[in-house]
């Protein structure tokens, strides 16, 4: 995915003046709960001031507003938003629009960001001068109405819909769907477009997309000297049969559906999360035939969102949980697989007869080591919740939910170290042990399905997750 600007913690300003100033008789019963300053911990170092919460209107935007917003469109198609627009939200101060000022400032830019940063100061009473000036006052923003969790405008969804189909006409089935178990303020565009190539086209992605690898041709391991017994590989065992798929490979394609013992898997990688899930795709609840999933291009606190092919609905890529289209409505949750992130070297010493992706993935092509150069190393480039203060965002944890429900996160260099050591991890009922020098988890002996992910993206989506630490490890 690709982002409108990196944080800059150290230019990072949060003018509180004007909080004060806002007019009474404009508002609510006041600002939601929460007034009193907390923090705002979204990258490593500092946490930063997190403002009181906005007042914010009830019921239907005023007139005034509701009067210019369909003058969006068509002046962003005209190459500028109309200054009509932003003076107006503006002058409202209501703080629910701040969401309309962060979904234009991630689809603007320019001269239009300031003015549009401008404008959310104006509405929330928090200033964005030094985040305009780098080119990244959408993610703080956004960041803010999340830690705030400001409420949406009366007739957000059909506005959002109107300015992301303007966009990409092809996720009209996604923005339009009233049944749809999506918050539209957490959805976001990842900086490309839908993938609707057929299943095995393998065409490039003209229109801007990240194009699926379908059916990619799998070597023996002695085949794959080609890849450095030190890189990672993220490695799946069914039915007898071991495949890796290269993690160079996977940050180009970031999802790969292919058949391994006789069932269809896909396996969606979020960059961004830095996680790999595997589901099986056929004999699907609410579907005739095994799904062909896609990366649609759009986010949802910074993880992929994915899609199927033929039914256009979306799955919340952490669970397989179908949040809108057909098979939501149906009540689709794809059942998912153990993905073991390892290296290379380990994986195919303890599976000697695994298969990995041919190096050129079928395609002819030459894949770059290292695609991203480093891309995530200081911190989510996306908006996200609050990020738990309990480790530091990008340690990656093995994320697992036990037999009761409960979420459970181990830190695999810590968990990884005690098993070496000879000590048992285990928490919940679930034991966490070795697997071709990365991790899987069983309860009772028997596998249950996990993956890795950056600390952040577990513990977002599983708020209150326990963490499995070794001296205070309950069994």
């Amino acid at each position: 995915m690709v982002p409108r600007g990196r944080r800059h913690v150290v230019a990072l300003v949060l003018l509180l003046a004007g909080c004060s100033s806002v007019d009474d008789a404009a508002t609510s019963s006041g600002a939601r709960d929460g007034a009193v300053a907390t923090t705002l911990t979204t990258v490593p170092g500092p946490a930063l001031t997190l403002p009181p919460a906005p007042p914010f209107r009830s019921g239907p935007v005023e007139p005034a507003v509701a009067e210019v917003l369909p003058l969006v469109v068509s002046s962003l198609r005209n190459g500028a938003l109309d200054a009509r627009v932003v003076a107006a939200v503006g002058a409202s101060r209501d703080g629910r629009l701040g969401w309309i000022l962060s979904d234009l400032m991630r689809l603007s830019g320019g001269d239009d960001e300031k003015a549009l940063a401008t404008a959310f100061s104006q509405v929330t009473g928090a200033g964005l001068q030094d985040a305009s000036s780098d080119g990244n006052a959408w993610q703080v923003a956004t960041d803010l109405l999340i830690a705030w969790d400001t409420p949406a405008p009366d007739g957000y969804q059909s506005f959002k819909a109107e300015l992301f189909l303007a966009l990409e006409p092809r996720w009209r089935p996604i923005f339009e769907d009233a049944s749809a178990d999506i918050d539209w303020r957490f959805l976001s565009w990842g900086g490309v477009l839908i993938d609707d190539r057929p299943l095995g086209d393998t065409d490039a992605c003209i229109r801007g997309c990240i194009p699926a690898l379908d059916d990619p041709p799998l070597t023996s391991a002695a085949d794959g000297d080609w890849y450095p017994d030190d890189r990672l590989v993220f490695g799946i065992t069914l039915g007898g049969e071991a495949v890796a798929l290269p993690k160079n490979m996977m940050e180009v394609h970031e999802m790969v559906n292919l058949t391994i013992a006789g069932r269809r898997v896909a396996v969606p990688y979020c960059t961004l999360c830095g996680s790999a899930e595997a589901f099986f795709t056929d004999r699907v609840k609410g579907a005739e035939r095994a799904l062909v999933v896609r990366t649609s291009g759009l986010l949802y606190l910074s993880n992929k969102v994915m899609y199927d092919l033929d039914s256009s609905s979306a799955f919340d890529t952490f669970n397989g949980r179908a949040v809108s289209g057909p098979l939501h409505r149906a009540g689709t949750t794809l059942p998912m697989l153990t993905v073991v992130t390892s290296t290379w070297g380990r994986w195919r010493a303890e599976h000697p007869t695994t298969r990995i992706i041919a190096r050129d993935g079928g395609l002819g092509r030459d894949y770059e080591l290292d695609p991203l150069g480093g891309r995530d190393a200081n911190g989510p480039i996306f908006p996200i919740r609050r990020a738990d203060t309990r480790l530091p965002v990008h340690t990656q944890v093995l994320g697992v939910v036990a037999a009761d429900g409960t979420a459970v996160a181990f830190p695999v260099d810590a968990a990884r170290a005690a098993i070496q050591a000879g000590r048992s991890v285990k928490m919940r009922g679930v034991m966490v042990v070795a697997d071709g020098g990365g991790l899987r988890a069983t309860v009772a002996d028997a596998d249950v399905a996990t993956h890795q992910a950056f600390w952040f993206a577990w513990a977002q989506f599983h708020a209150g997750t326990e963490l499995w630490q070794e001296t205070s490890a309950p069994s």
